[in-house]
């Protein structure tokens, strides 16, 4: 555990350090379970969401985008159940105020008039026992922290809660969204109105969520504020997709369409996580059982990955069935049925929704990238990014930045490959701060794959010196051959 905490502990250092994250309100003491993402941690976020979206929508032709707004009316989470039941069982210590899950904490610490009030997580979801106790973990009963009297369990609902317009009433009420996926439910009927999308066919969304967690933690996994990449995708229901066809035949593969589409993300999901650069070794698929899963759900897929802190969650697959839409259409009155003009029939179609969360994802990530090594006899820490999605492809510098000859070769270098490769979306820094030697040190945290520097030999053979990320070899590259170069050698 103390070789695990220390890297949780340079991460978050480095992270800071350079640029990525930082705690938010930090001049005022920081809000718990609130990041802010700095230029080089934006730059990540914004790869990773691009290369997802490549790959879930625009390599696609069954897929459309959309972003929903982030305040609904309430009805529309009374509907999906969130205004009644996503809440979490909250006990407080009299002593220190501290509040905790009930659900997480052992069961002989709690003072329940019933125990079968609360029931505790399943083993596998079970936080690390470092987490739950506290300073003390030797102490049994009461408060994890301070040994204090606990409180009844009481349901807290995890949905921020505010007013629409100027009247504080009950029917002003609206909730920041818990989760992207009800937007996109509550707009499929204006998604058939409008595209006719023939099944299957499926809506993506990437946007803020929010969630009033009672103990947020373990830096970027467990926050108050986070990034979801969602999928809705809709199938022909099981008893509709084997129906014979007009013309009396009948075709097989429907029988079992919502396995096929299932199997067929659950194959994407594997892909995406490989194109992030996540060890096939530390992510682990694993079937969710009967009673473990979520309400709606008849089958799930949890991907969870091996974090500094423990084998966690990083994403779910699940087979919701027909519950959202069957819900809202029962509720709003709204027809939500769709006309299969294949089958000549109407039918409220079937969900699945692979999901994924931006901000944890982006900790596994940072946790695979990490790296130390030992290069020229010194210590070295670097991210071991896949250029696909470092924030900076490539660093240029001048050897010397008091020499005006070799700063503006080097700009000329810098803002040649800035025309052509932002263009595609790729970073290009410029660096002059410090000497060469702590340019690469810098480079080599930010995760940059390439730096190429710019010295004398430049001004006479016209070539550059490209320096590898990973093994720290240079090599002489001629200025008309570096895009090749680099597109080359670093997979752009």
């Amino acid at each position: 555990m103390v070789k695990e905490e220390n890297l949780m502990e340079k991460i978050v250092s480095l992270c800071k350090r350079r640029g990525f994250v930082f705690p938010g309100s930090e001049i005022y003491g920081g809000l718990s379970g609130f990041f802010d993402y700095g230029h080089y941690g934006l730059a990540l976020k914004e790869n990773v969401k691009r290369l997802w979206w490549k790959q879930f929508v625009l390599d696609r032709e069954d897929m459309f985008g959309m972003d929903a707004a982030i305040l609904m009316r309430q009805e529309v989470w009374q509907a999906s159940g969130h205004a009644e039941g996503f809440s979490d069982p909250l006990v407080e210590c009299e002593k220190c105020k501290h509040r905790f899950r009930a659900d997480q904490l052992d069961s002989s610490r709690l003072n329940l008039k019933d125990p079968k009030k609360v029931q505790p997580l399943p083993a596998r979801l079970q936080p690390d026992k470092v987490i739950l106790a506290g300073n003390d973990s030797s102490r049994s009963g009461g408060c994890p922290d301070c040994g204090g009297k606990l409180s009844e369990a009481r349901q807290f609902n995890m949905m921020f809660k505010t007013h629409v317009g100027a009247e504080e009433s009950d029917t002003a009420v609206s909730y920041l969204r818990p989760e992207t996926a009800q937007g996109m439910f509550a707009n499929f009927k204006n998604t058939v109105d409008s595209l006719h999308p023939k099944l299957p066919f499926g809506l993506a969304q990437i946007g803020k969520a929010f969630r009033n967690e009672i103990a947020p933690r373990d830096f970027l996994f467990r926050t108050r504020e986070f990034e979801q990449m969602e999928i809705e995708y809709f199938v022909r229901p099981p008893k509709v997709a084997s129906r014979t066809h007009v013309d009396g035949t009948q075709t097989n593969a429907e029988q079992e369409e919502w396995e096929r589409h299932f199997e067929e993300f659950r194959s994407e999901t594997v892909k995406f996580f490989e194109s992030v650069g996540l060890p096939k070794e530390d992510v682990h698929e694993l079937e969710v059982p009967d009673g473990e899963r979520a309400h709606y759900s008849k089958r799930t897929i949890d991907f969870e990955f091996d974090f500094p802190f423990g084998r966690k969650e990083l994403s779910g697959l699940a087979y919701r069935t027909d519950f959202d839409l069957s819900a809202h259409q029962k509720n709003s009155g709204v027809p939500f049925e769709y006309l299969d003009e294949e089958l000549k029939t109407k039918f409220i179609p079937h969900v699945i929704e692979p999901s994924f969360g931006v901000d944890r994802l982006l900790l596994a990530v940072l946790s695979s990238a990490y790296t130390e090594d030992e290069m020229n006899g010194e210590k070295r820490t670097f991210l071991k990014l896949s250029p696909k999605i470092a924030p900076v492809k490539v660093a240029v510098f001048p050897l010397l930045k008091n020499k005006p000859e070799l700063v503006k070769k080097a700009r000329e270098v810098y803002d040649s490959l800035r025309s052509t490769l932002h263009a595609t979306g790729y970073t290009i820094a410029w660096d002059d701060n410090g000497n060469i030697g702590k340019r690469y040190r810098r480079q080599d945290e930010i995760g940059s794959p390439f730096c190429i520097t710019v010295d004398f030999d430049s001004l006479e053979k016209d070539d550059v010196t490209v320096r590898d990320r990973d093994t720290g070899k240079q090599e002489r590259v001629q200025i008309s051959e570096l895009q090749g170069y680099l597109k080359k050698h670093g997979n752009f």
